[in-house]
């Protein structure tokens, strides 16, 4: 699935021989392998969709390098999409991450289909970014690894619509991210250079961002299901 061409491979860990199976494989090598987009299945990273002790679904997340990262936006709305629509949860949903637990709700259309998701990020994006707001449009800037952090570099268009590229930590340049896109608005925000509903322009699409009077981020945007497959693991 993707979230604006942020791609990962997600395994649905509720089934018991498949959870059995991870709990004995070294997550961070799965990843980079079945990252590879030579070698391997192709993404930015790998999703497992699991049971929770508190919350409906529990998320874990591997960059392309294996790293394990805290949160992620575009991840947690394709979970959403896939949990509602294998009938693991209702319209509205609670999920752990490593950032805390993250509510979600969810947008069908007449087919009872999801078209949106809605995430409640909070206050702080669970994981580092590292903000640039630049006068040169981010097309034609060239953007790098900022060690240890996420990184955006974002235009400020108007009151209520940035452009943003990011570099996420353990992968490189993605297509969106849905973290930087609330850590480049809630910026802008306090800069006072937008109000407190801005649409986000990314290389793979537009993600719409909020903010209420308790500073809580609300993300919203579509998730795509493009194939689902088997993964011949051998050692």
């Amino acid at each position: 699935m993707h979230g604006l061409g942020n791609d990962y491979v997600y395994i649905d860990a509720f089934n018991p021989d498949t959870a059995a199976i991870l709990a004995a494989t070294d997550l961070s090598d799965l990843a980079r392998r079945m990252s590879d987009r030579h070698f391997g299945v192709g993404s930015d990273g790998l999703v497992l969709i699991m049971p929770s002790h508190c919350a409906d679904i529990r998320m874990r997340m591997f960059n392309a390098d294996g790293s394990e990262a805290e949160m992620c936006g575009n991840a947690s709305r394709c979970i959403a999409k896939y949990a509602y629509e294998q009938g693991l949860c209702g319209k509205t949903m609670t999920l752990e991450t490593l950032a805390g637990i993250k509510h979600l709700t969810i947008t069908t259309n007449a087919q009872n289909r999801v078209t949106e998701v809605t995430v409640a990020m909070g206050q702080t994006m669970g994981n580092p970014h590292k903000v640039f707001i630049v006068e040169e449009p981010v097309d034609t800037i060239t953007i790098h690894e900022i060690k240890g952090t996420n990184a955006e570099w974002v235009n400020v268009l108007n009151r209520n619509e940035i452009a943003m590229r990011v570099w996420e930590r353990g992968t490189g340049e993605t297509m969106a991210c849905g973290t930087g896109a609330c850590a480049s608005a809630a910026a802008a925000m306090d800069k006072g250079l937008t109000d407190s509903h801005v649409t986000v322009h990314l290389r793979g699409g537009d993600l719409d961002v909020q903010r209420d009077k308790k500073g809580i981020l609300y993300l919203t945007g579509t998730a795509t299901e493009v194939f689902k497959g088997t993964y011949n693991w051998e050692d």
